[in-house]
């Protein structure tokens, strides 16, 4: 006998979806037919924290998932820069969090930059994790401090973490309290390891750091949300690597920049993009030192279309 239930998707592999039923039951799914999201090229119709109905098999304990509820929410990318094909990391998140290490391997500020803008476009809170602190030496922690500081001046919670001292993960607890959250950033930047250390029971492999490419390997090799014993729910994703925009128009990208965004009434044109015009309010702050210059000089490269820099907070 089969019957329609609700779920929620708990694990996604890409061929089978793991849907944790409205009586708390976990079954393993197939899609019926090809879903698609609008008329994007999706590499993944069904991501992590869809809300689906599911036909369910009692007989063989299997489903068939018949419809994807409407999303609140997701975080998009594309899939790689020369791809027009788009990759959803996960939907219906109350929040992200985003780690950053500073070396091995290192995230750039053009990366968080991308995802921020990706984040404020879908209104989904995001918080800054600089991790593995441990690691760092005098001027590391300078330059932490230094982006942590710009970054909580602009709106943007931030924690600085280890899962090897335990440092700030109190603090990071706190924040995950009675939420479903995305956890996002490079391979190696220690995502499973924070989760393990918030939540040691949980079956998570953790990585290592290749000596060669000081990058690091994937462990986690399709999203997953876990269950935390702090009344919350976390995603953990595949590392990134790289994190494309997905058609943002360019006098809109201003919009996504808290600190431009606060400006715009302020400049001579109604459509500035910042860039060339006169009688810029943006470009003002910049040369007074209220915006960051490598904050700006990263909303360029995105209305630009053009590579990060590695050396962007150099």
């Amino acid at each position: 006998m089969s019957k329609i239930i609700e779920g929620r998707v708990v694990r996604s592999t890409g061929s089978f979806y793991t849907v944790q039923l409205i009586n708390g039951q976990f079954i393993e799914c197939r899609l019926k037919g090809k879903f698609r999201l609008r008329d994007l090229k999706n590499t993944n119709p069904i991501v992590v924290g869809d809300r689906v109905s599911v036909l369910l098999d009692s007989v063989h304990e299997t489903g068939v998932i018949e419809e994807i509820h409407p999303r609140t929410n997701y975080i998009i990318r594309k899939s790689t820069r020369s791809s027009r094909g788009i990759h959803i990391l996960a939907a219906n998140i109350d929040q992200a969090l985003l780690v950053a290490t500073l070396h091995h391997p290192r995230t750039s500020a053009g990366f968080i930059d991308r995802f921020l803008v990706t984040a404020e476009a879908y209104s989904i809170p995001t918080h800054l994790v600089f991790n593995k602190i441990d690691l760092y030496d005098e001027s590391d922690q300078q330059l932490m401090e230094r982006l942590a500081k710009y970054y909580k001046k602009i709106g943007y919670e931030t924690h600085k973490t280890s899962a090897v001292t335990g440092q700030g993960l109190t603090e990071l607890k706190a924040a995950l309290h009675m939420r479903t959250s995305l956890i996002a950033g490079h391979s190696g930047v220690g995502k499973s390891a924070l989760i393990k250390a918030i939540e040691p029971e949980l079956d998570i492999k953790i990585g290592e750091i290749s000596d060669y490419h000081l990058k690091g390997r994937h462990t986690t090799t399709f999203a997953q949300m876990h269950y935390l014993s702090l009344d919350a729910y976390i995603i953990d994703t595949p590392g990134i690597k790289e994190f494309g925009l997905i058609d943002f128009k360019k006098e809109e990208v201003g919009l996504y920049f808290p600190e431009i965004q606060s400006l715009l009434n302020q400049c001579q044109y109604y459509n500035c993009t910042h860039d060339h015009e006169p009688g810029c309010a943006v470009k003002k702050a910049v040369a007074l030192g209220q915006i960051a210059d490598w904050r700006y000089q990263n909303y360029l490269r995105i209305i630009h279309d053009e590579e990060l820099e590695s050396s962007d907070w150099d």
